[in-house]
Parts: structure tokens; C-alpha cells; sequence
């Protein structure tokens, strides 16, 4: 019965009190729709999840999480969900966003001025701050997560991967969604690692990186390609992207999108603040300028992985011989 309720719901059906006015989105996960509370007649979105995501439990638990972290958190940054009522099923109430993605505006517009890109910046790097002191990392971080008003007010939404940054991992086959998504996750996530809100500092990284020379900073023909790049090579410079681009903000987004989370910006009120003080900023001599145009291929690193490999048994008969010599 839940299975057929969820497959014959569309535009003008009733879930309970709410009435499915039109379908706006549908992911892999769930499908997501324009309601109105006819308590009330205020204008919500209605989140419901499909049928294997409700038949598996993993899944299930990611989709109430997301739930609970946006009944938790309240800031003017991030979108609300809401609860405390008896429900038919699984669904997800969340306030409404007037507005357009992040990614539809850069569609249209490709690059945006440096002014409005940094003002950006800074909105979402004041709520991603609000969300680490809370202990939440969103780890999903794109445009296509971003929604933006008229005035340019954001608000982050989807934390459907986002968690607790002091629980214990969750691993599971064939759910890839769990790294994040490849232009944007962070060289450790790409390794497998869990991540934390420095993982949120890189993606805004790479998003501030494409607002503003209207390219991503790491490309290629598929997803492990993208992240292939992103371990060996150094982007394009956005100075030569874009020459309006100062060395000084060029530096800001380095320090976003270190490889190495430990010389990154290790809060986002730190990237904020160089953001806000470009005057400040302090430009490195960094061999990311120098060596971007040098690439390196995944081909070399395999054949040095299988040259080790090679290598061990004569390691091994070298060591053998100089014991016995020594006997």
C-alpha cells in the first residue's frame, strides 16, 4: 500500500494536509514537490523518499538525519524543516525558498563580478561556520545545493549526506552519493576519508573558483577522471582564467583548496575574514604557478605502483643473500 501511495502521488494529491501543487525536483533519492499546508495555506516543500530508499535502512537513517539536522540548526543560511506531527509515511516537511539555484544562475551567466561572488562567499561561508561550531559538515557542498533570492540572501540546502563530525563513519555498497559529488569533494573524501568542515572549505573553494572565472578548477571525461586530477595536477591559475582576478584573492582560494587539509583554512570564519580583508592577504610564491601547465597522468602512477610491486621478490632475494653472506 505505501509502495502504490508513492508511485500514483502527483500535482493535486493530498499527503495527509498538505496539497502536492506541482513536482520541482526528483533525484536518485527522493522526489520533491511545491505543497500547501491547507492548515494554515502557507507554502511548504514536501520531501518524499523513493521505494529503495525506504526499503533499505541505511538509507532511511540518512533521510531522517537530514531531517533532524534541519529541525536542530537555525540560522537565516540554512533551510528548516519541520515536525511534530503524526505522519502517513516517510516524508520530509521544509520550508519553502523563493529563489533560483546557484547552478542555474551560473548556467546563465557562466562567470559572475568578483563582488557579487565574494558576497556569496561570504553569506555561505557564514552559515557553513554556523553549522561546523554546531558540529554538522554538510559534505555535499555545490551550486546545485545553494539557493539564492533576489537580494542575494542564501540559504544551503540537501543535507541528505551531511553528519554528526564526531560519529562514527558509515560505509555501504553501491552508494556512491556518500563521497559527495566529484567536481567539489575534497582530495581526502576522494581517498576514502570521512572529512570535516575542512572538506566544506574545499568545495567552497572550488565553487568561488568557478564564480569567478566560470570554469571548474578540475575537469575530465568521468567522475574518477575528475578525481584523478584533482590528487595529481594544479588547476589553471584563476588569474590567467580570469585576469581581473587579484593575486590577493587568488591566494584565498589556494588556501581553500589545499590537497592537504592541514595547510588549508582550518575554520571558514578564517576564509571569511581573508576574504573580507583582501588588502591583508599575504600573496606565497606557491609551485602551483608555476607547474599547472606540467601533467601528470594516472598511467605513471600505475606503473610505478606495479614497478614496486615487481621489485618486492628481488628485495626480498637481496635481503636473503646478504644474511647468508653474514652467517
Amino acid at each position: 500500500m505505501l509502495c502504490e501511495l508513492m508511485i500514483t502521488l502527483e500535482a493535486g494529491d493530498t499527503l495527509d494536509h498538505y496539497r502536492l501543487d506541482k513536482m520541482v525536483a526528483r533525484s536518485g533519492m527522493s522526489t520533491l514537490y511545491k505543497a500547501t499546508d491547507l492548515k494554515d495555506g502557507k507554502q511548504v516543500a514536501i520531501k518524499i523518499p523513493h521505494e529503495e530508499l525506504e526499503a533499505d535502512p541505511i538509507l532511511l537513517e540518512r533521510f531522517k538525519r537530514e531531517a533532524e539536522i534541519g529541525q536542530e540548526l537555525d540560522h537565516p543560511g540554512l533551510v528548516k524543516t519541520f515536525d511534530g506531527e503524526t505522519r502517513s509515511r516517510n516524508y520530509m516537511v521544509i520550508e519553502w525558498v523563493d529563489g533560483r539555484l546557484l547552478r542555474s544562475i551560473l548556467n546563465q551567466d557562466r562567470e559572475l563580478p568578483i563582488d557579487r561572488a565574494v558576497k556569496l562567499t561570504l553569506a555561505i561561508c557564514d552559515a557553513l561556520d554556523y553549522m561546523h561550531k554546531h558540529g554538522v559538515v554538510h559534505r555535499d557542498l555545490k551550486p546545485e545545493n545553494i539557493m539564492v533570492d533576489d537580494a542575494d540572501n542564501i540559504k544551503l540546502i540537501d543535507f541528505g549526506i551531511a553528519g554528526d563530525s564526531a560519529a562514527k563513519r558509515l560505509t555501504y555498497a553501491n552508494f556512491t552519493a556518500a563521497l559527495g559529488t566529484p567536481n567539489y569533494i575534497s582530495p581526502e573524501q576522494v581517498k576514502g576519508k570521512r572529512g570535516d568542515g575542512r572538506s566544506d572549505i574545499y568545495a567552497m573553494g572550488v565553487i568561488l573558483y568557478e564564480m569567478l572565472t566560470g570554469k571548474l578548477p578540475f575537469a575530465g571525461p568521468s567522475p574518477i577522471a575528475v578525481m584523478n586530477e584533482r590528487l595529481l595536477n594544479h588547476p589553471i591559475p584563476p588569474t590567467v582564467a580570469d585576469p581581473t582576478v587579484s593575486p590577493q584573492l587568488q591566494e584565498v582560494i589556494y588556501r581553500a583548496i589545499e590537497r592537504d587539509p592541514q595547510n588549508r583554512y582550518p575554520k571558514t570564519s578564517e576564509f571569511a575574514r581573508d576574504l573580507d580583508h583582501l588588502d591583508q592577504v599575504g600573496v606565497e610564491d606557491r609551485p602551483e604557478l608555476r607547474d599547472w601547465q606540467q601533467r601528470k597522468s594516472q598511467g605513471l602512477r600505475k606503473f610505478l605502483y606495479y614497478s614496486g610491486l615487481a621489485l618486492i621478490p628481488v628485495v626480498l632475494l637481496l635481503l636473503m643473500f646478504l644474511l647468508a653472506r653474514h652467517r
